[in-house]
């Protein structure tokens, strides 16, 4: 094991962060993606220091492979929108960038500085961002090109013992960001880690809080929970400690009044980690709400109108998450094409006909058409199809 230091203002050198050799961490190097490979690459070929960080670390160690991989630099966006033409800044507070490879996107932070206190905005050095992040198993530094694990804060040691410690004070961690309760929770959820006494205290005292959260930010975690690994177990832990209420208020309430219900959104839930689930449009999102629209739907209703009940059914279930339309769309027609009904586009369009309308039309339907076309044309020569 190595140290890294740093100087002092009078000079003296003080230790700073641990440094595990590949042999030490043991991540394979074959499980590092080759285009997150690249980029740091690129920008430490451009004189700039920079890491793999994040999940991905802990998933590496871990001997899992990450589906996503977050890159941290000392290069402001600009410098790396410059060395990246398949980029683009994003973020109103925080600029950061994104680095597209065909569909997929790589996020590029520069580091954050800790001057305006744990979530600042301005940017720092690499020993200021480590203190801003949310658990020490999420805030080690990997470099790929000399295979090094920069530690600062003794993520190593907590990985080791299974465990998610805060770096972030516990008396204002969740002041500063709710919602870090939820990744606390899912975290451990995913690792198979525990969470210590005193932070399963603070989530439970302290998780009104989240009922100031925006919705926006409610479907962002929403959504990061349906397309994580272990989705159930993470869905069954929000909700023994109290959160998936502020999630998914109508389910929590649905899982708590009716065990049959439970079982089955669970059910849902755990179906999602399945070979055979594709990720097609509007199927993670289904998992929510299925159970549901099968208790509800009144399958006596037309087509069209069936459709339009359900989707608004659907959406004030889902709420207070902004489900895109488009999605839940795809969601609830997926829902009717499991019970045989194919939704098409005319079905959406039409609209009832009048009653009176209506009802001629199914005494015309009960008639031969050939003694149909006849009482029109006769209809129309007395001259009684004229409004007058």
């Amino acid at each position: 094991m190595r140290y890294r230091y740093s100087t002092e203002e009078n000079g003296a050198l003080v230790k700073k962060a641990l440094v595990y050799t590949q042999d030490e961490h043991g991540i394979n190097f074959a499980d590092v993606d080759s285009e997150a490979l690249g980029i740091v690459q690129r920008l430490k070929g451009a004189g700039y220091d920079t890491y793999i960080v994040g999940g991905a670390v802990r998933d590496l160690i871990l001997g899992k492979k990450p589906k996503d991989f977050d890159i941290v630099s000392e290069a402001s966006p600009a410098r790396i929108k410059k060395i990246f033409r398949n980029s683009r800044i994003i973020g109103r507070r925080f600029r950061l960038v994104h680095v597209y490879f065909g569909p997929r996107i790589f996020e590029v932070s520069t580091f954050r500085s800790l001057r305006d206190g744990p979530t600042s905005n301005t940017f720092g050095t690499i020993e200021e961002d480590v203190l801003r992040r949310d658990f020490t198993m999420n805030a080690l530094f990997y470099d790929p090109g000399q295979q090094i694990v920069v530690d600062y804060v003794g993520g190593m040691k907590d990985i080791r013992q299974k465990l998610v410690r805060p770096i972030i004070p516990l008396q204002t961690i969740f002041m500063d960001d709710p919602v870090r309760m939820i990744r606390a929770v899912k975290y451990a959820a995913i690792t198979g880690f525990s969470l210590p006494l005193t932070l399963k205290w603070k989530i439970k005292k302290q998780s009104p809080l989240l009922d100031d959260i925006s919705p926006s930010r409610r479907t962002e975690e929403i959504f990061k929970i349906i397309h994580s690994p272990c989705v159930a177990r993470v869905v069954a832990a929000l909700d023994s400690m109290g959160l998936y209420q502020y999630l998914q208020p109508c389910a929590a309430r649905l899982m708590r009044e009716q065990t049959g219900f439970r079982e089955r959104y669970l059910r849902s839930m755990a179906a999602l980690n399945k070979e055979d689930f594709k990720g097609l449009s509007g199927e993670a999102l289904g998992a929510l709400i299925n159970d549901y629209l099968e208790d509800v739907t009144d399958w006596e209703q037309g087509i069209a109108e069936n459709y339009k009940t359900t989707f608004a059914a659907a959406r004030t279930f889902l709420l207070p998450m902004n489900s895109p339309r488009f999605e839940l769309g795809h969601a609830v027609r997926r829902f009717f094409a499991a019970h045989g009904i194919t939704i098409k586009k005319s079905h959406l369009m039409e609209r009832p006909p009048p009653a009176r309308e209506n009802a001629e039309a199914r005494s015309d339907a009960a008639e031969p058409r050939k003694q149909r076309r006849r009482r029109r044309r006769r209809k129309g020569k007395d001259g009684l199809g004229d409004s007058g």
